[in-house]
Parts: structure tokens; C-alpha cells; sequence
């Protein structure tokens, strides 16, 4: 073995007296580190607190001066917004009573619900449903004429007779078996794909058949755009209200174990909320009605009389434009299964209306005269399957009967459509009874087989571009602007000049489609029903929020951003903003510039927070990574927008906004609020 190694020397020992020198300066040095940290805490802390001191005198002293000037600022904005009476006025004075179905339903939907008592509403609507008969029973008679003269006008070829007839509303297609030949069961309309597959029974029967195809729907229930029907509703209220009642006696209970002092004072305090959000968003009922007195008592002069019809007028108008935003709606409850539900879907490109009807007597030529048997009933349908107790015969079963459609060009279907039929008996669209339905969505073209023929339509989901994933209102120069909105499958520009819009451009997919509304100025509601009607609503109904996830704003807050944000439209450009979805329902955000000013994109936009009672810019920008409703720099409160932007406003901006036209900004208003930007984006 070799030699062991050597030991290493041992690590001198600390002493005790070592080892406590070392504990004490450790704990001295510990001390003065803490204490050092205590220091610098206090003097943190207290620098903290004098920042927040400051900052709260500051809030103080911005809300004092924004306390001193309310008053003025708003006397200013309703002189501003005198514009609304103003623009209604003149609505009024231009809108003229004509005994049509579109010019009764514009009356209808134009019209504050303030201006028409409810006999004027039911007689209008009687006078449509009277209009509808009569247009129904016009067409019968033409086809009645037509049909008579069936054999004088057969295809030399098929020996049966086809016809289309078609204008700018109607086109209309009949079809007359003479031959009766079996084995024709192909029935296809000449340069056209609209046809039927007939069972063998029809192709050997006596019959016709009728395709009217009206562009317009004169069959659907008046409710949906005039919400007064009391026999339908959206389906998704029932179970709605069904929690709102259990919520309801739920805390009625909780109510009546309360104490009595504690219930008076809340009730009472209650009553002065309910009467201040009256005198708010309606009219003063007891001035209105004496109106008419104070008229018959004042001269002609037009100063104390104008300045009461316009006080009156706009508070008329603020409360009308109030419920074009209020998110509460009554329905009645409905249980049909295969109801459907309107308020969730609209019918789109028309009705057309199928019917199969028996072959009247052909015109007979004898000795140069023409017989022709007139049957005193008319015109009859005929039913089929036949109304029969009997077993049907395997070979003269009674299938389905298909039929191909085209669906009309000016329509757009982001989906593929569905079919429905009218229940004529109940009154309602049903879904029941139409089978193998196919779209082609290059050819236009839909087929489905039908149980039995009666009035189909297509629908689509009407809130299919809800909620809308950003939008932009930007002006192009006095009483002028461009309103974008940006959803899921489609981009929409709309221009606004003083009492007219028009569709500019829609892109799908991001590529340009041509439309038939583009170009076309419009009136705003004639121009929102004809949006809606070619597939493009953008436009949220009072029902809406129970089909859509919505960023709920307080409606009074919201009807008073759109007031505002139309008096100032003619300079200043708004936008939609992220942060609108996390301020809570009583503010909301959207960002804001100068139209007028020369700067880069990012430093031109602001981002403004308004109430509906104050305004402010914030600090934090699109970009930033939290929300807070810190101030600008070198800003400060104000009560209106008005006044909020006028702080950083050129003296040309403004000068714009008060050349701006009572109609453009009432129109700019009446798309906002139509659209709804701040609660469906």
C-alpha cells in the first residue's frame, strides 16, 4: 500500500466573542436597512398621498368650473339642437297622405307614435289589408282572362300554354295543361329555370298552375314593422318574461318581509325617479293638449306662439328619438312550434305565390263567333291532395311537387336561404311541409318540394350582420358625411347629405358587389326599408337585443352621443373604440378627431368618455394595454361634446358645425340612432 495522505489543517475556530461582533453588526446592519426602507416608504407614501391630494384638488377644481358652466353650456346645446324640431317640422310639413300600401306604411313608421291616435293607426292598417284584397283579387281576374284563352295561345310543340308576364313589382307565370299527357311532368318556363315536377294525377287533370312572384310581401302580419299586433311575438321573449315574473314574485316577497318605514321610503324615492325620467324622455302631456287654447288666445306674431311649438316640438322629438334606443318591448307569448318568428327572421326578395287551379272552359270559334262558357264563380283552386277518406292507389299516390326558383338579383343572402310557407289559416309562416331543399348559390337557384302549392318565401336570419365588428362616421365637408360599418360578411359605406342617403359601396369578403341601391338617394326610413329588403340590415329593432349579444348602453345616454355627435359631424369624425366594451352600460367610448386637421393617423384620434352628462378625454389610447378614465393632459370636464371638442377645435371646425343643415344633422341622428353603433359593435 502506498503512503497515506497527508491531513489537511483544520479551519480555525471563531471565538464566542467573534461570533457575536458578527450577530451584532449583522442585526445593526438589518436595522438600518429597515429603517432606511421605512424612510423611504414614508417619503413614498407621503409623496403618493400629496399626488393624490393634488390630483383630487384638481378633479375639485375641474368639476367646480365644469359645475360653474353647465348651465351655459347647456343652454348652448339646446339651442343646438333646436334643430331636430326644426327638421321634423319641415318633415311635416312635407308629408302627404296618399291611399297606397307603401305610402301607408311609410305614415306608419314615419310618423311619431305621438302624431297618430290609435283609430288613425288601425284605419291605416285596415286600408293596406283592403289594398292587399284587392290587388289579390285583380290577379285572379287576369288569370281568369287569361286562362279562358288558353287554347288560342298553346306551344306548338308541348300543346300546352305557358306564359310570363312581368313588370318592374310582379312577374307573373301560368301554365295550362291541355294535352293532359302523362308522361309530361316537367313543367319548365321558357329562358328561364322556374319550373315544377308534377305527380302523375295534375299532369292528367284539368288544372293549371300559376307562379306570381311580387317583389314586395303584401302576406306577412303588419307587426313586425309597426309592432302593434296582439296575436304574435318573438319566441325567444316567452321564456324571458317567464323569469322576469318568477324574479318578479320573487321579490315581492322579499318586499313584503321588509319594514314599513324602510318600503315607504323606497317607494317614494321610486315615484320621484319614475316622474323624472317622465318629464325626461316624454312630452308634457297637459301643455300639448293646450295647445290648440293657447293658439286661439295669442296673435298671429310669431315669437311667444313659435318659440312654444318648437319647446313642445322638441320635446316630442327627444322622447320619439328616446324610444328608438330603449331596449324594453311587450309581447304577447306564442307556442308554436313551427311558428316562424319574424322578429328573428325576414323574408327576403318577395312572395311567391304558387297555386294550382282548375282549367275554366276554353273560347269556342263557331260560325265567326267566339263561345266561351263564363262560370259565375270565377276563378277556383284546385285542391290537391284531394280531400279524400279513401286509401290512394300506389300508382296515383300524391307526392310532393317540386319547384325551382330564381332568387331575385337585387336580394343578398350571406347564408343559404330558408323556405317557409303561409299558413293561411292560422295567419302565420310555417316551416312545416317543405322537404329536399337545395340552394346553388353560383345559378341563384333554390328547389324544394312542397306537400301542397300556396304563397313560400325565403328568409334570413335578420340580425346576421349583428353585432357589427367596428364602424366609422367621417365627414366630407358641410352637411356631408360617410357612415362605414364593418361586419362579419359585409362592409357597408353610407353617404348622408342634408335629408337624403344613399348606399356608396358594399364589399363581401372584402370584394366589391354591386348593388342596385348604390347611387340611389333616398329619404332615411324609405332608405332603411329598402336596405333591409335587399338582405343589408344593419338596422336593430326594439326586439333585437334578444337575438343578438349587445354592449348595452343606457338608452338616454346613448340617444343623447347621437344628438351630439350629428351637430358636430360636418368637421369631426367618430370611430368605433375597444374600450366601449368595458366602461360600463351608463358611459360610452368612441374616438374622435378634427377632420380638418393636418397630423399623422395615431396622434389624430382621441379617445372621448361621455355619460350623457359630462364629457372627457382620456389618457390611455386604442393601443394601451389597460382602461382608465384618467384625464388627458392639459384637458378638462365639460357637459356637452360640443363644448368638449371646441376646447382643441379650429376656428374653421367650428364655423362648419354651425353652418351645418337642421335635415342633414337630423338624418346623421336618425342613422345613428337606427344603427346603434355604441350598444351593436
Amino acid at each position: 500500500m502506498g503512503p497515506k495522505p497527508k491531513k489537511t489543517g483544520s479551519k480555525k475556530k471563531i471565538t464566542k466573542a467573534e461570533r457575536l461582533r458578527l450577530l451584532q453588526e449583522e442585526e445593526e446592519r438589518r436595522l438600518k436597512e429597515e429603517e432606511e426602507a421605512r424612510q423611504k416608504f414614508e417619503k413614498e407614501e407621503q409623496e403618493r398621498l400629496e399626488t393624490q391630494r393634488i390630483e383630487r384638488e384638481k378633479w375639485r377644481q375641474l368639476e367646480k368650473k365644469d359645475l360653474e358652466r353647465r348651465s351655459e353650456e347647456l343652454e348652448e346645446l339646446s339651442l343646438l339642437e333646436g334643430c331636430f324640431p326644426e327638421a321634423e317640422k319641415l318633415k311635416r310639413e312635407t308629408r302627404a297622405l296618399a291611399q297606397l300600401i307603401e305610402k301607408l306604411k311609410l305614415i306608419l313608421l314615419e310618423t311619431p307614435s305621438c302624431d297618430l291616435e290609435s283609430r288613425t293607426i288601425v284605419q291605416h292598417q285596415g286600408s293596406i289589408l283592403r289594398l292587399q284584397e284587392l290587388l289579390s283579387q285583380k290577379v285572379d281576374v287576369a288569370t281568369e282572362l287569361l286562362l279562358r284563352e288558353a287554347s288560342t295561345l298553346a306551344d306548338l310543340d308541348s300543346g300546352n300554354m305557358e306564359k310570363i308576364i312581368q313588370d318592374e313589382n310582379v312577374t307573373l307565370y301560368v301554365w295550362a295543361n291541355l294535352k293532359k299527357n302523362p308522361r309530361y311532368r316537367s313543367v319548365k318556363f321558357a329562358k328561364t329555370q322556374v319550373g315544377f315536377e308534377i305527380p302523375r294525377i295534375l299532369a292528367t287533370s284539368d288544372v293549371a298552375l300559376r307562379l306570381l312572384h311580387t317583389r314586395y310581401d303584401h302576406v306577412s302580419p303588419l307587426y313586425p314593422n309597426t309592432i302593434t299586433k296582439e296575436d304574435h311575438a318573438p319566441m325567444a321573449v316567452k321564456h324571458f318574461k317567464e323569469e322576469c315574473t318568477e324574479k318578479a314574485v320573487t321579490e315581492e316577497k322579499v318586499f313584503a318581509e321588509e319594514d314599513t318605514a324602510n318600503q315607504a321610503a323606497e317607494s317614494q324615492s321610486r315615484q320621484e325617479t319614475e316622474l323624472s325620467l317622465v318629464q325626461e324622455e316624454e312630452p308634457n302631456s297637459e301643455a300639448l293638449e293646450n295647445v290648440d287654447t293657447y293658439y286661439h288666445e295669442e296673435d298671429n306674431s310669431k315669437g311667444p306662439r313659435y318659440q312654444l311649438e318648437m319647446r313642445l316640438l322638441s320635446e316630442v322629438v327627444s322622447a320619439a328619438q328616446l324610444r328608438l334606443v330603449e331596449n324594453t318591448v311587450e309581447f304577447p307569448q306564442t307556442s308554436e312550434e313551427k311558428e316562424v318568428d319574424l322578429c328573428h327572421f325576414s323574408t327576403l326578395g318577395g312572395v311567391y305565390h304558387l297555386d294550382i287551379l282548375e282549367l275554366p272552359p276554353q273560347c269556342k270559334p263557331v260560325k265567326g263567333w267566339v263561345l266561351v262558357e263564363i262560370r259565375q264563380e270565377g276563378l277556383q283552386r284546385f285542391t290537391y291532395p284531394p280531400e279524400t277518406t279513401e286509401e290512394p292507389d300506389p300508382e296515383n299516390a300524391f307526392p310532393p311537387i317540386e319547384v325551382t326558383l330564381e332568387v331575385h338579383e337585387n336580394v343578398i343572402f350571406f347564408e343559404d336561404p330558408k323556405v317557409i310557407r303561409w299558413d293561411a289559416e292560422g295567419k302565420i309562416w310555417k316551416t312545416d311541409g317543405i322537404s329536399e331543399v337545395f340552394y346553388s348559390r353560383e345559378d341563384r337557384l333554390i328547389t324544394f318540394c312542397l306537400d301542397t302549392l300556396g304563397p313560400v318565401t325565403l328568409i334570413q336570419d335578420a340580425h346576421i350582420n349583428m353585432p357589427y365588428r367596428s364602424w366609422e362616421l367621417r365627414p366630407l365637408g358641410v352637411n356631408r358625411v360617410l357612415m362605414t360599418v364593418t361586419s362579419l360578411f359585409t362592409e357597408l359605406q353610407i353617404h348622408i347629405k342634408e335629408n337624403l342617403c344613399m348606399l356608396a359601396s358594399v364589399k363581401l369578403r372584402s370584394q366589391d358587389h354591386l348593388s342596385h341601391l348604390e347611387g340611389k338617394w333616398m329619404t332615411p326610413i324609405p332608405f332603411i326599408l329598402a336596405m333591409k329588403e335587399a338582405g343589408l340590415n344593419i338596422f336593430p329593432a326594439v326586439y333585437s337585443h334578444f337575438y343578438v349579444v349587445v354592449n348595452n348602453k343606457v338608452p338616454l345616454v346613448e340617444m343623447k352621443a347621437y344628438r351630439q355627435m350629428a351637430l358636430l359631424s360636418s368637421a369631426f369624425a367618430f370611430s368605433w373604440s375597444k374600450w366601449n366594451m368595458v366602461c360600463n352600460s351608463t358611459r360610452v367610448v368612441f374616438r374622435v378627431k378634427e377632420a380638418l386637421a393636418e397630423a399623422t393617423e395615431d396622434r389624430l384620434w382621441g379617445l372621448l368618455m361621455f355619460n350623457g352628462d359630462r364629457a372627457q378625454m382620456l389618457k390611455i389610447r386604442e393601443d394601451s394595454e389597460m382602461f382608465s378614465e384618467a384625464l388627458q393632459e392639459e384637458t378638462e370636464f365639460h357637459s356637452t361634446l360640443y363644448h368638449m371638442v371646441k376646447d382643441f377645435a379650429s376656428a374653421e371646425a367650428m364655423e362648419r358645425v354651425r353652418r351645418s343643415n337642421c335635415q342633414f344633422i337630423d338624418s346623421v341622428c336618425h342613422m345613428l340612432l337606427s344603427t346603434r353603433v355604441l350598444s351593436y359593435s
